[in-house]
């Protein structure tokens, strides 16, 4: 089976010799007497194009130029009675596949010429329809993959609630066992929120602050601390294991790769600015803004909370206690932004 040839010939003579030579091997032709009628008549039907250059209107080369504009990538010949080098140089250049001169002399080499033109044209054919194929390909498994994180995704967010909802149980169990400590977290999480909303944090800020605040104090879990019931001041042997647990709840969270910022701030929670704090001695810039948020929610629910061995302070109290130690412990301009908050929402706080 033969090829489909659009031919482009001015000359009647000319275009007929080519119809019958290219009838002779099987081939559909197409013939047209010039540039114009080519782009009109041209389609993905066709294998080959042979163009005439001279060509009233049109010539094989303006041809060519709309041709390469349409991004048709049907091999072309050209075929001309002239056959200097500046034209052939020129075809070329315009991504030509061959160039012939008239008369045809050798209908043989002709044919041949004609032919792997086709045979150029079929594998341009197969390598789009490749990477079509491919394409398709790689989006179906992009969307496999898509589907697939989706899922994974869900997975995770879903474990990742189901692990801080055992934990938070743990935590409120462990807490509702001592009257003095019960409602502690809870508490320091709303004052947190609070502080955080006012100082302007992020989305993202303010999910790492809560889910810390939830967990701050989750060391405790495996200290014992009947200590804090008993009257009286804590001995240095009964508070150096209290100080512990900064330590320890970070070492709970650390498998936890999803609170990587929450573990950091549970280990730093009791740092202070002039490096007087625990475990680690931090000062100034190595506390960050989160971290010195909760510093102040627990100092200061620790103030305004009944203990067996002192009396719990009022809110303004509290506050006067958090500005004292400003500049030393808490951050100041960080003391002034909660005071302002608590002052304004007190009522919602029963002394």
């Amino acid at each position: 089976m033969g090829s489909k040839i659009l031919i482009a010939d001015d000359d009647t003579l000319v275009r007929s010799a080519i119809q019958k030579i290219l009838h002779l091997f099987d081939h559909e032709v197409v013939a047209v007497q010039s540039g114009r009628e080519v782009l009109e008549q041209v389609s993905d039907e066709f294998d080959v194009i042979v163009l005439d250059i001279n060509m009233p209107d049109m010539d094989g080369f303006e041809t060519m130029e709309c041709l390469n504009r349409k991004k048709i990538d049907i091999p072309v010949l050209f075929l001309t009675g002239a056959g200097s080098m500046d034209y052939a140089v020129r075809a070329i250049n315009l991504g030509a596949y061959d160039f012939l001169t008239k008369p045809i002399a050798d209908i043989e080499l002709f044919h041949i010429k004609i032919k792997q033109a086709a045979e150029k044209r079929h594998f341009l054919l197969q390598e789009k329809e490749v990477k079509k194929n491919l394409e398709s390909e790689v989006l179906a498994k992009t969307r496999e993959l898509a589907e697939k994180n989706i899922l994974l995704e869900q997975y995770s967010n879903n474990l990742e609630k189901a692990t801080v909802q055992i934990m938070s149980s743990l935590q409120a169990a462990m807490e509702e066992k001592d009257g003095y400590t019960a409602g502690h977290t809870r508490r320091v999480t709303e004052y947190v929120v609070l502080l955080g909303d006012a100082a302007g944090l992020n989305g993202e800020d303010m999910v790492v602050l809560r889910r810390a605040s939830q967990f701050h104090d989750i060391g405790k879990l495996v200290i014992d601390l009947s200590c804090i019931q008993k009257p009286g001041t804590l001995t240095p042997e009964e508070w150096e294991l209290i100080k512990k647990h900064p330590e320890i709840g970070a070492s709970i969270i650390e498998p936890l790769s999803f609170m990587d910022r929450e573990r950091d701030i549970i280990r730093h929670h009791h740092e202070k600015l002039d490096g007087s704090g625990y475990p680690d001695g931090l000062s100034d810039n190595e506390i960050d803004t989160l971290t010195r948020i909760i510093t102040i929610a627990d100092s200061y629910d620790a103030m305004t909370s009944r203990r067996n061995y002192r009396k719990n302070l009022t809110t303004p109290e509290a506050i006067g206690e958090l500005r004292r130690c400003g500049g030393s412990q808490f951050d100041v301009e960080l003391v002034e932004i909660f005071a302002g908050v608590v002052l304004s929402v007190r009522s919602l706080y029963k002394q």
